[in-house]
């Protein structure tokens, strides 16, 4: 008899999480189904909510490595596994499918920590053929979610690239970010870190829902001024841009962040892969009813008819006529605002290697 997990596979969604389903992952075996045969109650307070549960893992390798021509960096490194965050439309989602876990609640409550990340860091760095170029934290998970507070992985990851002289990039939606501004001044004296601040809304009644555990808009707005202030440069990612949710804000999003003191922006629209598509339709469905149609409505005409369009080129920026104006919007908005387009352009002629198994070198 098929059983009701913890989330479901269909129901509300829980205070403080983004999905409100938890569907199998696409490389399962099995299927669990819903069914009420009386016994399962919810409380009178509503339903119950799902636990973040953390487990403690230790990496092999650190630094991942992309060739795509849509991103302007070619290494990353997720100091966790799972974002707690829960954007219900975050492209990462299904890899959690790989693991055996679901990309939609066990995406953001079934999370790793990967504590040995600035150890494994600092031994890969310092291998004879690394060659040195812009590592980005933070592109699978954030790297300031609400775990990082604990674990401190992303500060010990900052503490070697500072060490070695190491080119990073950053990419949040958390102030938490603050707390690491002594490190990160230090590096941008040297013009090695370029920070990413997303948003995707400036209104709390949206954000609430679409990034239930991420730092209020105004509060990202607060946390830009301050790295701003302390010459750390900022990079605003209006990312996605959600038709008929948020696209409205791409100009306002652009002035507040100049007015903040963000140096320049960049942009994506929304993207649906894999398990993504059922985990965000759901959560549109139950947050915002009555303008689900007219939202996916216009995915698919920006997206070729399609939930999703996976090609290079056209997957980050979407294609035809609403596409081409809000490319023409983001472009008008960059020049009325004094900003340029984004990039991770530092410094990688610093670098110094890490000793090889804590022997000093000779040379």
């Amino acid at each position: 008899m098929p059983l009701k997990t913890t989330a479901g596979n269909h129901g509300a969604a829980a205070k403080g999480r983004g999905a409100t389903i938890n569907p199998e992952g696409r490389f399962e075996k099995w299927a669990r189904g819903e069914t009420d045969d009386g016994w399962f109650q919810e409380p009178e307070d509503g339903p119950s909510k799902p636990k973040t549960v953390i487990a403690i893992e230790r990496a092999k390798s650190i630094i991942s490595r992309n060739d795509s021509p849509d991103i302007g960096f070619n290494q990353s490194l997720n100091p966790y596994r799972g974002c707690g965050i829960g954007c219900p439309y975050c492209y990462a989602r299904p890899s959690h499918a790989y693991l055996g876990l679901s990309p939609g609640l066990d995406w953001e409550t079934r999370l790793s920590a990967k504590t040995n990340a600035a150890e494994v860091l600092r031994e890969e760095l310092a291998k004879p053929g690394y060659r040195c170029e812009t590592i980005v934290i933070g592109v699978n998970t954030d790297a300031y979610q609400p775990i990082e507070r604990e674990h401190r992985i992303t500060r010990s990851v900052l503490e070697v690239m500072l060490e070695t002289r190491h080119p990073v990039g950053l990419i949040t939606k958390s102030a938490l970010i603050e707390r690491d501004i002594d490190l990160l001044s230090q590096l941008a004296r040297e013009r090695l870190v370029n920070v990413t601040i997303t948003v995707v809304t400036l209104d709390h009644g949206i954000s609430r829902y679409l990034e239930p555990r991420a730092s209020a808009p105004a509060r990202r707005l607060l946390a830009i001024r301050r790295l701003s202030e302390a010459g750390i440069p900022v990079n605003v990612n209006v990312a996605p841009v959600i038709p008929y949710l948020t696209d409205s804000e791409l100009e306002s999003i652009l002035e507040a962040t100049a007015e903040a003191g963000a140096r320049t922006a960049s942009y994506t629209l929304l993207r649906l892969p894999w398990e993504v598509k059922e985990v965000f339709r759901a959560w549109l469905e139950e947050r915002f009813p009555l303008k689900a149609a007219h939202v996916m409505s216009r995915v698919h005409e920006m997206r070729g008819g399609r939930d999703n369009d996976p090609n290079f080129g056209s997957r980050m920026k979407g294609q035809g006529l609403f596409a081409e104006l809000l490319k023409q919007r983001f472009a008008k908005g960059l020049e009325r605002f004094g900003l340029t387009r984004g990039d991770y352009a530092v410094d990688a002629s610093k670098f110094t290697p890490p000793s090889r198994h804590g022997q000093a070198r000779l040379f």
